[in-house]
């Protein structure tokens, strides 16, 4: 393809092998703070209060979806970011982030946007899996 300003091809060429490193790192990285919230109050999360949060949504037994999902946030995004079992884990958190388009969807597009988009990049991931520069390529086994 013909670039409109061909001078940028050799930045191209030489940040392409790390562009989806990049967006994999920064997916898994981005999820644990949100279960560290919930896990163990970090980043001025709150515990019972996410409890409380997932009751007043509907979510029971409140307690037990809560460590669930800080589960999956903490640990899948580690997991993620480090390439590690990393189809299985971008597949659950795929999932977990499904059910917050859905929880966000009562407050508009706005409001869901953004769960949409990180459900669409933990569903690339999963489909994609940890690729050249991750511990599953290093082990030699892709889930």
């Amino acid at each position: 393809m013909k670039l409109v300003l061909p001078f940028q091809r050799p930045l191209y060429d030489a940040l392409e092998p790390y562009a989806y490193l990049l967006v994999r790192i920064t997916a898994g990285l981005l999820l644990v703070p949100h279960g560290a919230q919930k896990l163990f109050g970090w980043f001025g999360g709150d515990p019972a209060r996410v409890v409380d949060s997932f009751h007043a949504i509907g979510f029971e037994p409140a307690a037990l979806f809560a460590m669930i999902t800080g589960v999956v946030e903490f640990f899948g995004g580690l997991l993620v970011a480090v390439g590690l079992l990393t189809r299985p884990a971008a597949a659950i958190c795929t999932c977990l982030l499904a059910v917050t388009i859905w929880v966000t969807s009562a407050r508009g597009w706005a409001a869901m946007e953004y769960s949409v988009l990180w459900t669409i990049v933990c569903l690339t991931i999963a489909v994609r899996g940890g690729d050249r520069m991750s511990i599953d390529r290093v082990i030699g086994r892709e889930f």
